[in-house]
């Protein structure tokens, strides 16, 4: 009898060990799927952001023939170009790092800023403003504009929900022991193209 007691209390044991690793098992695949669907959705990001640095240089080009006296400006959007264009190489090799994500926002800012500053200029060109290539671009890269809006909140929700597994009870203990580090949200790239889409239209 003591025997079949002792054998009894065993599989239970077992049982409940197989249980508790099949949980956890589950709690950590939840944590890498999570992770990278954020991964995922920064690649997104990554795909439209070079797309605006590519449709940058044509822009460039197409304007230079008659900003000739426009220089500065012309030379400050390639160089902020250039500057974003790094900021998201780095990113795309590190999604959901702080410093990654805070350079591609402020860099992607300052373009935003930069493009701004040559739609002013191009606004007193009437025959360029009128040129179908210009038009092209310029529709091309507002509509990149709203892409990168979209595929930033596609990212921010992952990274919230990729956030909320690593800091709820019981994954969060899994997340601490396997090094499942916290993600940062990618803030607004461009605070005045968002809430004005048409400040890069030329």
């Amino acid at each position: 009898m003591m025997v079949k007691l002792n054998l009894g209390g065993s599989m239970y044991f077992v049982l409940f060990l197989v249980v508790v690793m099949a949980a956890l098992v589950w709690l950590y695949n939840a944590l890498v799927s999570s992770r990278n669907v954020y991964k995922n959705a920064y690649a997104q990001i990554d795909v439209q952001l070079k797309r605006r640095h590519d449709l940058i240089p044509n822009l460039v080009s197409t304007a230079k023939a008659y900003l000739a006296h426009e220089r500065g400006t012309l030379e400050a959007v390639i160089a902020a170009r250039n500057a974003a264009q790094g900021a998201s190489q780095i990113a795309a090799k590190a999604p959901g790092s702080a410093g990654a994500m805070q350079a591609v926002a402020q860099s992607e800012s300052a373009l935003s800023r930069s493009l701004g500053h040559l739609a002013v200029a191009v606004e007193a060109y009437p025959e360029l403003t009128g040129s179908a290539n210009m038009q092209q671009l310029t529709e091309e890269l507002a509509s990149t504009e709203n892409r990168i809006g979209f595929a930033r909140q596609a990212y921010n929700d992952a990274v919230t929900d990729y956030n909320n597994a690593t800091e709820k009870f019981p994954s969060n203990m899994l997340a601490g022991l396997f090094g499942f580090k916290p993600a940062e949200l990618l803030q607004s790239i461009s605070n005045d193209a968002e809430r004005a889409a048409p400040s890069v239209t030329f």
